[in-house]
């Protein structure tokens, strides 16, 4: 046992190696750019062909800089906002979210983000993570817009970790991650789905992304936890793997039905817990009782076999097997993760 300074109590101790275990520790060393390397002029060859379509978009390059960590360059201009749109597959907007965000922005007085924007592949200036702002820059009728635009266009599909505007839900994050991985199809069908395993940041958000398209109202996150276990990347190219996707994402759908008839049921016999489908889902997931061992990324099961479980375990269902102790411990287990 670690010895502990005289005199102090384990309670104590205890809250010491919490509060230490709270605070941000400074990197090891010190990386990126000195000041006097961050600076970079307008007629630089990095940034003078974009300075120049700037101008011709109507906009006014107004500086540019390396940005601190990697170096890369940036330009910062002023576009007029019917130059900028945001990527296609960029998820839906929310009027809302959009309305709310140009009355507080009015409020202020002030429009202080900038809007990160790349060159599309059609030629026009896409942003990947400002789809909110530039809509309430609309809303608020503005003629121009602040932007940092970066030459590196592969910045488009890398942004979706960054973006922190409105918090990304599971339908929004799906959503977004089966639209860059159609766009990336078309426009480089030999690539393999694993080769962009950082851009989707997890397998089964391409086949939700899907199983949404379809299903807008679909309740993702009850399979989610199922998909988390058996879905993984594929090595095979990126059409091929959203077409088996889309197999995945048609069964999921038919197994959604049979919970929603094995709801009905339930219901019907007096059960009326906000869990229920929370219950039977876990009831008929082939792979509930699995524990993954540490550093081990090898799914239990094939999704294939384990969606062909799922299906059949949701047609055996016994509905005099569920009790009202099952769903109160369902509860409990929803509330802990809450």
């Amino acid at each position: 046992m670690a010895a502990r300074k005289r005199g102090t109590s384990p309670a104590k101790a205890s809250a010491a190696r919490k509060r230490a275990r709270g605070k941000l520790a400074p990197g090891a060393r010190a990386r990126g750019l000195a000041a006097t390397e961050v600076t970079l002029g307008l007629e630089e060859p990095e940034v003078a062909a974009l300075a120049s379509f700037v101008r011709e978009a109507g906009g006014a390059p107004i500086g540019a800089y390396r940005e601190p960590l990697g170096g890369r360059p940036l330009l910062l201009a002023s576009l007029p906002l019917s130059a900028v749109q945001p990527t296609p597959f960029q998820r839906d907007l929310s009027p809302t979210h959009a309305k709310r965000l140009a009355a507080k922005i009015d409020e202020a007085g002030a429009f202080l983000d900038p809007l990160i924007v790349v060159r599309g592949e059609d030629g026009k200036l896409w942003t990947p993570n400002g789809r909110h702002r530039l809509a309430a820059a609309r809303v608020l009728g503005l003629r121009q817009i602040t932007a940092l635009i970066s030459p590196d266009e592969s910045l488009a599909y890398r942004i979706l970790a960054l973006n922190t505007e409105k918090a990304h839900n599971l339908r929004d994050r799906a959503l977004e991650v089966i639209r860059m991985a159609r766009n990336l199809a078309r426009r480089d069908p030999r690539a393999k789905e694993s080769q962009y395993a950082a851009e989707f940041e997890s397998a089964e958000l391409l086949t939700l992304g899907i199983v949404y398209e379809r299903s807008p109202r679909f309740a993702g996150g009850a399979y989610s936890s199922f998909l988390k276990k058996v879905d993984r990347f594929s090595d095979r190219t990126l059409p091929v793997s959203l077409r088996e996707r889309e197999g995945y994402a048609a069964r999921l759908i038919e197994i959604d039905a049979q919970v929603k008839r094995i709801i009905d049921a339930l219901q019907a016999r007096g059960f009326r817990s906000p869990y229920l489908r929370n219950y039977v889902v876990a009831r008929i997931n082939p792979v509930r009782f699995h524990k993954a061992k540490k550093g081990d990324s090898k799914a239990p099961m094939p999704i294939g076999q384990a969606l062909t479980r799922m299906a059949a375990a949701a047609r055996t269902f016994d509905l005099a097997s569920v009790s009202p102790a099952d769903l109160a411990w369902v509860a409990v287990g929803a509330d802990a993760q809450e």
